[in-house]
């Protein structure tokens, strides 16, 4: 018994010391998000000792939040006014406010339409924005996007998920795991996954089952009644696929049989006249994608909420929790797992409320570290989220962070609300078009040859950001005789912050020397700063 003790206890402490996860109770239910990002977050920091860079000060941090929440950098107005003000919650405030914005529902509803067509020419977008302002869960999105128009009051734009997939059943089967569970399982398709021991073919075929039925009949969305998925094994064996889920756990269905001849051509005589009259195929008694959605939520191994977790993690601390976000297995393990297991189950316990969600990252301090390393230590591995990750920004956070930065701040500026947020969105919107030549980004990023002569030879950059109007920020530096003024008004409105001492020095020095003709010189500062690295990233 002695010895026995002695080698459980020797064992936990290897555990501990090698760093390997082992079970522990989670901390209460009703702990704050945010707090409880940054107890599992700085505990780990602390046990291995990895540095931590200081937070982030008020210019980098509004810059940051308000790219991440409504999807472009903030005005000089907004930018002074969190700066200066010294309530102890001005952040919360400001994290608040931006969120009761229609900008902040807009931003969602173009990100997540992105993420969701995965490189596919479909727009989920009005589906989305209308689930948004509605506040409905992720849980219930995820439903309406797989089941489709079967959901009476489910706008159209919604079957597009599963219509524009429908054709490749493989491909329906691998994006919709990768979207919302976070696992790739092509690979188990031809043969058993060579990395994860639980996937096998049988997992595979399993989840096509769920859409084997599932067909496009005249731009609706449909399912049959029969059907089933045959597959061979790599040791030509035969066999019928089971309703099948990640887990493991199969479902059960009623029995059914293949229609005759006489039902077949009948059934498809109906579909024809349907398709004809562009009516809807009446919804199956049993439908095999329902049972998808129903299997998928009741948290078998929480792939659902943690794969909803850990990509939003992503996206506003630039690493997840499990990397690549489509690779959630057990031999690929997460960096914090009582993190990620207590933020799965406060967003299952709270609806799947994406925005509850989001609100407690930007609120972390985990979230707030700065980017910049000056230590001279090595900068730590970003699984650590000891220092914050720089973000490529999309097409659209881009351009409109161009074109906020491009328009005289005195538009956002004054008293009225209203007029500021009116110009906002219309300056947004002229945005849009000039979005639409900048490429998606990858995770490898890397500037295009294409995206450099499109700053660099394109009228279309100098009509929509070089203007000297009296509403754009060139006109009004022309128009301000102080060259210091205009450089620091240029460095307020584009880069959300104070210049540095030897920027300005050079920053002057070039319209100094170009002062026969200013006002081309100060066009040509303003496109230096916007075509820089510094606006092309969150930071």
């Amino acid at each position: 018994m002695r010895l026995s003790v002695v080698c459980t206890l020797w064992i936990v402490s290897c555990m501990w010391m090698c760093g390997l996860a082992y079970a522990q109770e989670l901390l209460p239910a009703d702990k704050p998000i945010n707090e409880a990002i940054d107890h599992y977050i700085d505990a780990e920091l602390n046990r291995l000792s990895i540095p931590v860079a200081p937070l982030a000060d008020d210019y980098l941090l509004v810059r940051r939040t308000t790219l991440d929440l409504v999807g472009r950098i903030p005005t000089t107005k907004e930018l002074l006014d969190f700066v200066n003000s010294e309530d102890a919650n001005k952040r919360e405030l400001l994290v608040d406010r931006l969120m009761a914005s229609k900008e902040y529902r807009e931003h969602q509803a173009d990100t997540l339409n992105i993420v969701l067509a995965n490189g596919r020419n479909e727009n989920l977008r009005p589906f989305l924005l209308d689930a948004i302002e509605k506040n409905v869960g992720w849980s219930e999105i995820f439903r309406q996007l797989v089941v489709g128009d079967m959901i009476d009051g489910t706008k159209e734009e919604a079957g597009d998920f599963v219509k524009s997939r429908v054709s490749d059943t493989d491909a329906l089967t691998n994006e919709t795991s990768v979207l919302f569970f976070g696992v790739n399982i092509s690979c188990a398709k031809c043969h058993d996954h060579p990395l994860v021991t639980e996937w096998t073919q049988a997992h595979f075929y399993g989840m096509k089952s769920f859409f084997s039925r599932t067909f496009d009949n005249g731009g609706f969305v449909a399912e049959r009644e029969y059907g089933a998925i045959e597959y061979k094994t790599t040791s030509g064996e035969a066999k019928n696929a089971e309703l099948m889920f990640l887990s493991g756990t199969v479902m059960s269905e009623p029995e059914w049989t293949k229609p005759t001849d006489e039902e077949a051509k009948a059934e498809k005589a109906q579909l024809e006249q349907l398709k004809k009259d562009k009516k809807k195929v009446p919804r199956p008694k049993f439908s095999r994608r329902e049972q998808l959605v129903d299997v998928a939520l009741k948290e078998e191994k929480a792939y659902f909420s943690k794969a909803l977790v850990n990509r939003t993690w992503f996206r506003y601390v630039g690493r997840g929790f499990v990397m690549p976000l489509d690779q959630m297995h057990p031999e690929n393990t997460p960096t914090h797992p009582e993190l990620l297991d207590w933020l799965a189950r406060d967003t299952r316990d709270n609806g799947y409320d994406l925005s509850r969600l989001i609100r407690g990252i930007v609120l972390s301090n985990t979230y707030a570290r700065d980017s910049r390393w000056d230590s001279q230590e090595k900068r730590p591995d970003s699984m650590w989220f000891s220092v914050g990750n720089v973000r490529i920004l999309s097409p659209l956070q881009y351009a409109s962070s161009m074109k906020i930065g491009a328009r005289n701040p005195v538009d956002f500026s004054g008293d009225d609300a209203e007029v500021i947020l009116k110009n906002i969105e219309n300056t947004r919107q002229q945005a849009k078009g000039f979005s639409s030549k900048i490429e998606i980004p990858s995770d490898e990023f890397q500037v295009s040859v294409g995206e450099a002569l499109l700053f660099s030879n394109n009228v279309d950059f100098e009509n929509t950001f070089l203007r000297d109007g009296a509403g754009d920020l060139v006109g009004a530096m022309i128009r301000n005789e102080s060259n210091e003024a205009a450089v620091d008004m240029a460095a307020m409105a584009i880069f959300n912050r104070q210049l540095e001492d030897d920027e300005r020095k050079a920053m002057l020095a070039f319209l100094q020397t170009r002062s026969e003709n200013r006002a081309d010189a100060i066009k040509h500062l303003v496109w230096a700063m916007l075509a820089s690295g510094e606006v092309r990233f969150n930071y």
